[in-house]
């Protein structure tokens, strides 16, 4: 059974950050948009397929739900995780899509969660190197603060009603040290942002998914 995964910035990511990310026999694809399931089914004997970045713009339309449906009916194992696979697994669970780790979990279980969460800015081609930070990465930074006392609650809850307005693209790590400058103490905030790469869910839900899957086979 041949297996395919559609990556982008979070492999690229995931690899700057020194992660072990294993692809054993996956056949790596770029970044799934409209058409490529449906393309990849039409050529391929059923199979596996792990959808993690994608595309949404107007000029590249986002990985159509009928491709999808129409690959599950034909015999395919579809996974989605950590970006717009997760977006999708969520929305076609109760159709046989297959969601794994806690970006997907937040999609399941969280109506209010929105698609713009895991979006960012990056480059059209490989390495894809990224513009902006993912709003659901800056969370997980923003908790460990609260966690650690380092940030109230307040604080925390203020920031984000700065950030979760703003286009997608304009949501940066130095963005984001600006709006907490007034509220965490100087040495604090250089050591958070210096060890950003720790927040990097996105990443980290795919390192799992790929030990995990190896492990199942």
């Amino acid at each position: 059974m041949r297996e395919f995964i559609f990556l982008g910035p979070t492999l690229h990511r995931g690899l700057a950050a020194n992660l072990e990310l294993e692809l054993g026999d996956f056949v790596v694809m770029p970044p799934v948009k409209r058409g490529d399931v449906q393309r990849l089914v039409a050529t391929n004997r059923p199979g596996l397929i792990a959808i993690v970045d994608g595309y949404f713009h107007l000029h590249q339309l986002a990985v159509g739900h009928a491709e999808l449906r129409q690959a599950l009916e034909a015999g395919w194992i579809i996974w989605g995780l950590s970006s717009m696979g997760a977006i999708r697994a969520a929305e076609m669970r109760e159709l046989g899509m297959r969601g794994f780790g806690r970006v997907y979990e937040r999609y399941a279980n969280d109506p209010t969660f929105r698609d713009d969460e895991v979006a960012l800015l990056h480059e059209p081609g490989p390495p894809y190197r990224t513009f902006s930070e993912p709003l659901v990465h800056i969370r997980a930074g923003l908790e460990e603060l609260v966690t650690e006392r380092a940030l109230t609650e307040e604080a925390r809850d203020a920031v984000l009603a700065s950030l979760v307005p703003m286009w997608f693209g304009d949501r940066t790590l130095a963005q984001v040290a600006r709006l907490l400058e007034p509220v965490v103490a100087p040495a604090t905030l250089a050591s958070w942002q210096r060890s950003f790469d720790r927040f990097q869910v996105k990443s980290l839900d795919l390192k799992e998914f790929l030990a995990s899957h190896s492990m199942g086979r």
